[in-house]
Formats: structure tokens, C-alpha cells, sequence
């Protein structure tokens, strides 16, 4: 390999595992090399599919000549142990959303990379769109003028099999929750990278639609910001369409108000406009959803801009976009809304001071018996 090529590796390979190593196929100076599995039959089916080596033991795998940096795409309440096994043995780490599942995993994650000079960042690709990062710009440049009201929904669906095609899914955990925790995670952080710090949340959730699980299936609530903008926000696994309805967030201020749909813009409007505002609103737009009713139906190329970007990062040796303490942001709300949920909705201020005993967040089912 060139010099200024980075050597990868995959720790995990399901489902999340084929967006990373398509990625990867498509990213000049990264090279993927060895995957790791618990399972040596699907670690070894998915190394021989992707031409890559494989790795029996996590040591294999850290120890493999060449590799600089380690994808985990583990199940969510899995980041922590491996992440620890990369720092110390000083590998670059990127986590797949979410960070952890409790603040306190969250925490002692990011403290093993900064002791150990250990580069980490997050995966959180919705923020590598074209319509959010428009969107964040106008943010930026002051256009919306006071920031004033957001709505966040997610009404996406996952059937019964879903939870049933892995032992761990559905579990506290190891998915840390449901319709919020690893599906609405993504335009929560969205959210919060729009319109900054929380200041206090409220939130209700219920499992009606889902067997055999301990997580959420439909959450609700409100967020407060720091500046003073409200939002509420609604996401949920039970919400059946035939193509899938799309994650959308409506953004308002005094001075403009936009729609983003997935990462369309349907609407970018602003008092004091732009001849360039038009071109960013999306012509003919799509009303399905990029991964609303499977997981699968999603393409790659925000994952692979997500890790470039961390990528170049490394090689310059500073802070990724997302490094722990971004990925730790949207975990300590979705956590906040669920504490808020298990006391009847009251209200719950941020930031948390305890971090809030998963296991006591299991939702009982909300419908007739």
C-alpha cells in the first residue's frame, strides 16, 4: 500500500458491515483488509465475499499487519469493550451510531481514547447530506433569524421479523431502545446539530405493535433549546407504508423556514432571499423513505462521506466532525426522553447528572390483551 493509505478493518459484519465495506470500495487511501465476527461462519462468508482476510479472535484482528484504523459495527450496547481493545492497542476507532447506550459507557469510551491518544470518530452520516449541510449553512449565516419552532418525525416500520432476526435486537442492552434509541437517532442528532444545545425535554413511549421485545416501538415528546426554540417530535417502528414514509424535519424562525425530507429540501425560504435559494429545493420529490421500512434500502454514499472526512481527520492528526463528544449528544436526549417517559412525561433537565438505569426503561405493552 502507499504510504498515506489507511488500513481498516471491520469489527462486526452484519447488515451494517456491507454499507461500511461499500464504502470503503469507493474511498481513495482506504483500504479494507480483515473482518472479525463472533460468529466464525458469517465472519468468514462475509471475508470471502469482499475478498478480504478474516480474523478468529479480536487479536487477529488488531494484530493484523497493516491495519490503522477499526469500523466497529457491533450491536449498539457492543461499542464499548471493543472500542477499549482498539484504543489500548492504538488503532484509529470509528463507531456506528449510536456512541453507546448509556452515558456512563459513552463516557468511559471517549476517556479511553483521549488517555490513550486515541483518534475517535462517530458515524452519523445524515449530516453528510447535501440538504442538511445547505441547510446547516443558512444556520450558520444567521438566516432564519430567531430560531423559533421544529417538529422531528420519524414514522418509519419494522415488522416482526426484524426483531426476531437477531437475539440481540429488541434487547436494553444491546440496542439501548427502540424507535428513538436506533432508528430516530439519526434525525434527533440532525436536530440537535440545527439548533444546539438542550436545555429540558419531556417524553411518552409505549410498545404496541411489537412481540418479545423490551424497547419502544412509538415515542413522543418535546424538546427545549438552550435559544429558546421548541420542538416536538414523534418517531416510532410502527407506521406501515408500502414505500416507506421519510424521516423529515420542519425547521421555522422569524426570518425563514425550511422542510427537510430524508435529505431533500422541500421547502428553503427566507425573508431576505437568495437567487440560490430556489436551486436547493428539491424538484419531483420523492415521498419515499430512505430506509423507513427496511433497513437495507439505504445507499452508501453518506457513510462514505462520514468516513472521509473522519479519514482525513486522522491523517492530519486532529478532531474528527464527530468525534465521542458529538456522538455522545443525541444519546444523553434520547436518554433524557426515555427517563422523562418512565416518570409520566415530567419534564427532565439537561445536562443529566445520573445516568438513567436502562433496565428500567422496558415499555409493557400498550394494547388490549
Amino acid at each position: 500500500m502507499a504510504k498515506n493509505t489507511l488500513g481498516i478493518a471491520l469489527w462486526g459484519t452484519g447488515m451494517i458491515a456491507e454499507f461500511h465495506a461499500k464504502a470503503l470500495a469507493e474511498i481513495p487511501g482506504a483500504k479494507l483488509l480483515v473482518a472479525h465476527n463472533r460468529s466464525a461462519t458469517k465472519g468468514q462468508a462475509f471475508a470471502q465475499k469482499h475478498g478480504i482476510a478474516w480474523a478468529a479472535t479480536p487479536s487477529e484482528l488488531l494484530n493484523f499487519p497493516g491495519v490503522d484504523a477499526v469500523c466497529l459495527c457491533t450491536p449498539s450496547g457492543d461499542h464499548l469493550a471493543p472500542a477499549l481493545a482498539c484504543a489500548q492497542a492504538g488503532k484509529y476507532i470509528i463507531v456506528e451510531k449510536p456512541l453507546e447506550v448509556t452515558l456512563a459507557r459513552c463516557d468511559q469510551l471517549i476517556e479511553a481514547c483521549r488517555k490513550s491518544k486515541t483518534l475517535v470518530a462517530g458515524i452519523l452520516p445524515r449530516r453528510f447530506g447535501t440538504g442538511a449541510l445547505a441547510l446547516k449553512q443558512a444556520l450558520d449565516a444567521g438566516r432564519f433569524g430567531q430560531l423559533t419552532l421544529a417538529t422531528a418525525l420519524i414514522p418509519w416500520w419494522r415488522t416482526q421479523a426484524y426483531y426476531d432476526s437477531a437475539a440481540w435486537r429488541g434487547t436494553l442492552p444491546l440496542d439501548g431502545g427502540g424507535a428513538l434509541m436506533n432508528q430516530g437517532i439519526h434525525t434527533i442528532d440532525l436536530l440537535l446539530w440545527f439548533l444546539g444545545p438542550v436545555k429540558r425535554v419531556s417524553g411518552t413511549m409505549g410498545l404496541v405493535a411489537h412481540e418479545g421485545v423490551e424497547i419502544e416501538d412509538v415515542a413522543a415528546g418535546w424538546i427545549e433549546f438552550q435559544n429558546g426554540a421548541r420542538a416536538i417530535l414523534g418517531g416510532s417502528t410502527a407506521c406501515w407504508s408500502a414505500t416507506g414514509f421519510p424521516a423529515e424535519i420542519r425547521l421555522h424562525g422569524t426570518t425563514g423556514s425550511a422542510i427537510l425530507s430524508d435529505d431533500k429540501l422541500k421547502v428553503f425560504e427566507f425573508l431576505n432571499a437568495e437567487p440560490s435559494d430556489a436551486a436547493q429545493v428539491a424538484p419531483n420529490h420523492d415521498l419515499g423513505g430512505a430506509g423507513a421500512n427496511d433497513p437495507k434500502a439505504i445507499g452508501h454514499a453518506w457513510h462514505k462521506a462520514n468516513l472521509e472526512q473522519a479519514f482525513q481527520a486522522f491523517r492530519e492528526q486532529r478532531s474528527p466532525a464527530i468525534d465521542g463528544l458529538e456522538g455522545r449528544k443525541a444519546v444523553e436526549v434520547i436518554l433524557a426522553l426515555y427517563a422523562s417517559a418512565q416518570d409520566q412525561g415530567k419534564p427532565v433537565e439537561l445536562p443529566l447528572h445520573q445516568d438513567p438505569a436502562l433496565r428500567k426503561l422496558g415499555v409493557k405493552k400498550s394494547l388490549p390483551a
